[in-house]
């Protein structure tokens, strides 16, 4: 119902947005935050926020624990993801990241370039972009290494957005009482579906705790700024969550 309603709001108010804001989402943003907000709260999933959300341009860049971390990053404040094309194509869900501005990219290295120019011009027009560099979801018990790739492209991309930042973002996902530790994780060969009904079907539920980091500026090497991120996120992880 809740997701119905911001479904409805976003297309209508988009419609006269966008001839007046182009890829800004000045009206639709707020949606999506007050969205995930609610979908959390309906889910019983406590969402704590621990240091403060950057604002202006740059990029987000957290681990990856399940499908939950949208809404547990959206309803932080108004964001864009960066995803894989593939997401494009999935019932629903596609439509809902088509529908929030959502950046697709490829794994193909011939369209490095073009990656390269969407950012550039996402950040030059003020957005931050959430990027999950492990290039997958885990069991939320681990920090899987960050690939570099994209940080190139962020760190090309800052020069067309003043002050433009990167701010390493942890998820931490906490189990009801002494449940599996896992419950919010998503990964492997998981279903969207199965994983959802586990989800709704636990007795009690837990919490997700979004810790953002001090931000860093866009500049020097993709890999020093990769790595400099990756050990934010997992300084930031309870200690047994820290290993690879």
């Amino acid at each position: 119902m809740v997701m119905g309603v911001g479904v409805l709001a976003t297309l209508a108010l988009r419609l006269a947005e966008r001839p007046l804001h182009g890829r800004a989402r000045p009206w639709t943003a707020p949606i999506t935050v007050w969205v995930s907000r609610r979908v959390l709260a309906i889910l019983g999933i406590a969402h704590a926020v621990e240091g403060r959300p950057m604002r202006g341009p740059g990029a987000v860049v957290a681990n990856h624990v399940s499908w939950l971390d949208i809404f547990a990053i959206n309803a932080c404040a108004p964001v864009v993801f960066v995803s894989k094309a593939e997401v494009a194509g999935w019932p629903g869900i596609g439509f809902l990241a088509r529908l929030t501005g959502t950046v697709f990219i490829t794994r193909d290295a011939r369209a490095a370039r073009t990656h390269t120019a969407t950012l550039r011009e996402r950040l030059a027009d003020g957005q931050r972009l959430v990027v999950f560099p492990e290039g997958t979801s885990t069991d939320g018990m681990r920090v899987r290494p960050f690939k570099s790739t994209l940080f190139e492209a962020l760190r090309e991309g800052g020069s067309g957005a003043q002050d433009a930042r990167v701010q390493p973002v942890t998820l931490i996902y906490e189990a009801p009482g002494d449940g599996d530790p896992r419950l919010y994780g998503w990964w492997g060969d998981m279903a969207f579906g199965g994983h959802l009904l586990t989800v709704l079907g636990a007795a009690r539920q837990g919490r997700v705790r979004v810790v953002c980091h001090p931000p860093l500026p866009l500049a020097g090497g993709r890999k020093a700024l990769a790595a400099a991120c990756e050990t934010a996120v997992r300084a930031g992880m309870p200690a047994d969550r820290r290993g690879v």
